[in-house]
């Protein structure tokens, strides 16, 4: 499977939409995954979290910078949070396939190519660092692009690692490097003493005597009449994250403060949230198979789209359309639940809010039935491998394949049963969708026909094989009569849903 590295720059930029949308227009462009967008206006800084293959996250990264150094000038800059550069922080962090020392070469090919043809100094940071004390991003920016404008070009300690010791006039400098996954995380207190929030960020950050992998700053948080904790979480499993958030409770309580509301800033790793669940309800004796979605899914099972489509489009038989007959009934259930609860939320419609829960738990059946399906042709294949060296094994291996056949087809048949159960659903959701999700419901019942028809196809291609001449009567009869079904039910519904459109 392919190399898939995640990278999460930050701009200097929290307050013009527009801007952000160019920076990121420029980063989508290189073919990657967009997975989160954020900005904070206090802070005046966006952060942008995208993954891809090596060469594609690296391409997107420096077209990110390339317009940020067009569109941001750091001579205007206002902000609480610390900065050098138009485009602050790159890191690269290993996820499928990848280890650290690969995201640290791409770190390095990437400022190489920041400082040539952008023309900005460029400094490695975390595990990409050239010398110790910039492992430490802190130390890179301290002064921030004020305090390095000056010294860049007179302190040998401040020289960068790729270009001039010169700074870019507007865009600063960048820094860039590879890193475990962070998490950003920011604890609001109910009051406007900053004073507070530092001494608190003082004690719970490792240069302070706290944390082994916290850092933290004190800001204010003016128009919302606050003060926050800002803090990054470097290794959430050696510094819990539930940890720090009871140091800082109880050190705001020194103080007289409380705690207002604490966020997550970008993407969180499951397991963090997962331990701090376990950690405040004292679940001593809690397992992560209790999840109801583990269970309905498969925790080992669980995979991306990205890397489903990965394994689709591989020169080996499975998954194959049964599998893709069974997302369609997915995805086309799925929308439906979405516009059952965005009209029920608007129109307090009392007989669409019955439809939710049914639509999300048949999301999950047919998810469930994508796993299903490889894994029935898959002991197909294996029963047709049995050895037959003597007329028992031979005979077993008959027994053992038109058995796993008989399954194989059972399957897809089982989703075309669940897709003729969904219709009623769109049909109603045809008739009092809201009108500008109506689109998405005709997604949905496309989708829905789709699904039949492939998993149809799939039945049938099985049956071909199998020698169970009763088998195979009783299968075709009861096909035939949901094909009926099916196509009136698309058809009733499609008209509905033309007319409603």
């Amino acid at each position: 499977m392919e190399k898939i590295i995640e990278c999460i720059p930050n701009f200097s930029e929290g307050r013009d939409q527009e801007k952000i949308e160019k920076i990121v227009a420029e980063i989508r462009s290189a073919g990657v995954e967009l997975l989160d967008q954020e900005m904070d206006p206090d802070h005046n800084r966006a952060v942008i979290t995208f993954v891809g293959t090596p060469d594609a996250v690296l391409e997107a990264a420096f077209r990110g910078t390339k317009k940020a150094a067009e569109l941001i000038d750091l001579t205007k800059h206002k902000g609480e949070h610390p900065r050098i550069g138009a485009t602050d922080v790159i890191p690269f962090v290993p996820i499928s396939n990848a280890t650290t020392l690969e995201c640290v070469e791409l770190a390095k090919r990437l400022g190489k190519r920041i400082a040539e043809e952008l023309k900005i100094p460029v400094y490695l940071y975390e595990a990409a660092a050239t010398r110790p004390e910039r492992q430490n991003l802190a130390n890179i920016r301290k002064g921030e692009f004020e305090g390095l404008r000056e010294e860049i070009e007179t302190n040998p300690d401040r020289y960068p690692d790729f270009g001039e010791p010169k700074i870019h006039p507007t865009a600063g400098a960048t820094v860039v490097g590879a890193r475990f996954p962070l998490i950003a995380y920011n604890i609001n207190l109910n009051t406007s003493d900053v004073t507070i929030a530092q001494k608190i960020a003082q004690a719970i950050r490792f240069g302070g005597g706290g944390f082994r992998y916290c850092k933290a700053l004190g800001f204010e948080l003016k128009k919302e009449g606050l003060s926050q904790v800002s803090i990054n979480m470097t290794n959430y499993k050696k510094t819990p994250l539930y940890r720090v958030f009871e140091t800082v409770r109880r050190e705001a309580q020194r103080y007289g403060v409380n705690i207002k509301e604490s966020e997550i800033v970008g993407l969180v790793p499951e397991k963090a949230l997962i331990d701090t669940a376990i950690y405040f309800l004292q679940l001593d004796r809690f397992s992560e198979d209790q999840i109801l979605e583990y269970r309905l899914h498969g925790k080992g099972g669980k995979q991306s789209l990205m890397d489903f489509l990965h394994t689709l489009a591989l020169a080996r038989p499975t998954p194959g359309g049964g599998s893709v007959a069974a997302l369609m009934g997915a995805l086309g259930t799925a929308l439906l639940s979405m516009v059952t609860g965005i009209t029920v939320k608007k129109t307090k419609d009392e007989e669409l809010k019955s439809f939710h829960g049914f639509l999300k738990v048949e999301t999950y059946e047919f998810y469930r039935a994508i796993e299903q399906d490889r894994i029935a042709f898959d002991q197909v294949m294996e029963a047709y491998k049995l050895p037959e060296t003597d007329e028992q094994e031979k005979q077993k291996k008959k027994e053992e394949v038109q058995k796993a056949l008989q399954h194989a087809a059972q399957v897809p048949f089982e989703v075309c049963k669940r897709i003729i159960l969904i219709y009623p659903y769109a049909r109603k959701l045809a008739q009092k969708g809201l009108k500008n999700a109506l689109s998405d419901v005709g997604v949905a019942l496309y989708s829905l026909h789709s699904g039949f028809s492939g998993a149809r196809l799939n039945v049938l291609i099985n049956l071909k094989s199998i020698s169970d001449a009763e088998f195979n009567q009783k299968m075709k009869l009861e096909l035939e009569s949901l094909e009926k079904q099916e196509q009136e039910l698309y058809n009733e519904t499609e008209k509905i849903f033309l007319t409603n459109f």
